[in-house]
């Protein structure tokens, strides 16, 4: 892997993890178009580390206080009744479905799940399914309403992105929305619900990243590595910001159309050769 490709996905990674469009679809369809060849799954997941160091840094203050709190919690009864105790719980146990799935498919996820096929097929379908979450849900549920249900739907829908083109951010987006929880509210959530999931995949896909593939994937140098995780970060700051300040305001048909053109031109690509599916 030379500097540039490090530093385009590294770019790349920091503006579409936390969009409903599928970073790990961005990653794999720029690697493709550009580069010849895949950067690998250990490559996008220890990249995620970036995006992730973004999300604590930006919620540090609330993270701090759910943690405290839900270990305060676990030996003092008093303070179970609070909203951060209880978020604490929705975390960890929406985060499990994540964590199993995972690992029962680790092999499908780093081979077969990664054609483009499937990606531009899985881009387009969940973009319809949210549009239909986007109109169908009422929004009337805001974060402290979350309850235990939700945070399991949430889980599910959050597993369902080890297949590249579903995004993890527009997985429990959409769930939260079928929920009838507000756009923010959902996003909210979602952040939270990515910091345990993430960070152990990227720890876990650190050793696997430098092992030469024999599916094509590159190899990445420790230098390249760092600068993509670094670039991943600080784009991904940003995007955190910029996206909760829009689905404040506006709906997520924008997403839905993009995902459906991103995927159709995947599709007319493979279709004329001009990309490889593999």
């Amino acid at each position: 892997m030379g500097w540039i490709e490090a530093i385009v996905l590294g770019i790349v990674q920091g503006l579409t993890e936390f969009l409903p469009v599928s970073s790990s679809a961005h990653l794999r369809i720029t690697s493709a178009l550009f580069f010849e060849h895949d950067a690998g799954a250990s490559f996008t997941a220890v990249t995620q580390l970036g995006t992730e160091a973004a999300v604590l840094l930006y919620f540090a203050k609330d993270i701090w206080r759910i943690a405290k709190t839900w270990i305060v919690g676990i030996w003092d009864r008093s303070v179970r009744s609070s909203p951060d105790y209880r978020m604490g719980w929705y975390v960890i146990v929406g985060s499990i479905p994540i964590g199993i799935l995972g690992l029962l498919f680790k092999d499908a996820i780093r081979g077969a799940a990664r054609n483009l096929w499937i990606t531009a097929t899985v881009l387009i379908v969940f973009a319809f399914i949210l549009a239909f979450a986007e109109y169908w849900g009422r929004q009337t549920r805001t974060l402290p309403r979350l309850n235990m249900r939700d945070s399991v739907v949430m889980g599910f829908a959050q597993a369902m992105a080890l297949i590249p083109g579903v995004s993890r951010s527009g997985g429990t987006l959409t769930a939260g929305l079928l929920l009838n929880l507000t756009r923010e509210a959902a996003a909210r959530f979602s952040f939270l619900l990515a910091i345990p999931a993430v960070v152990m995949s990227g720890v876990f896909s650190l050793p696997d990243v430098f092992a030469p593939g024999e599916d094509g994937t590159s190899v990445p140098s420790g230098p390249q590595m760092v600068v993509a995780t670094v670039i991943a970060f600080g784009v991904g700051y940003a995007a955190i910001a910029w996206l909760l300040r829009y689905v404040a305001h506006h709906s997520l048909y924008a997403f839905v159309l993009y995902r459906v053109a991103l995927g159709s031109l995947v599709m007319a690509l493979l279709m004329t050769g001009t990309i490889s599916a593999t």
